[in-house]
């Protein structure tokens, strides 16, 4: 009877733990220094990179600016995970004296959700019925003279 009691514990606790949310750190781990701890004018170039290291991103047009970014996530059991932090330092520099001239700060709820079509991109165009697919050829002329012998791989007015 023992037995069977502790076994019947064991595969509670088991199952129990099996819906403890676990969580993942993607990004930017802040260690000794925080991004957003940069100074605007007393900090350079050289002394970002110094205190913090490489950024995870430059910008794309413009690359005297760079981000900082960090992100928790959180999965329970069998669910898609959930993003539950998101930290994303820009700070940018000034093109001639390489001074920090902003450094600004975004978090999960100054992101927006990008509505997209995954499954087809929609074209410019008319679209056409199958009934027009399927009687559309007929009566089209050919766009060759009946009169010229033309080969798979030639061109139209190739002369032999």
């Amino acid at each position: 009877m023992f037995r069977h009691a502790a076994a019947v514990l064991v595969l509670v606790f088991l199952g129990a733990s099996a819906c403890v949310p676990t969580s993942s750190y993607q990004g930017f781990q802040a260690i000794d220094q925080n991004p957003a701890e940069v100074k605007v004018g007393a900090d350079t170039r050289a002394s970002v990179l110094a205190k913090l290291g490489t950024p995870t991103a430059s910008s794309t047009f413009d690359k005297d600016t760079w981000f900082y970014m960090t992100q928790v996530s959180s999965k329970t059991a069998f669910y898609h995970p959930h993003v539950t932090r998101r930290s994303i330092v820009a700070i940018a520099f000034d093109k001639g004296a390489d001074q920090v001239t902003a450094v600004d700060t975004f978090t999960l709820k100054d992101g927006r959700v990008i509505a997209y079509n995954g499954r087809e991109t929609p074209t410019r165009g008319r679209q056409t019925t199958f009934l027009e697919q399927l009687f559309g050829n007929i009566g089209s002329v050919s766009a060759l003279p009946q009169n010229q012998d033309v080969s798979p791989g030639s061109h139209p007015n190739d002369r032999q």
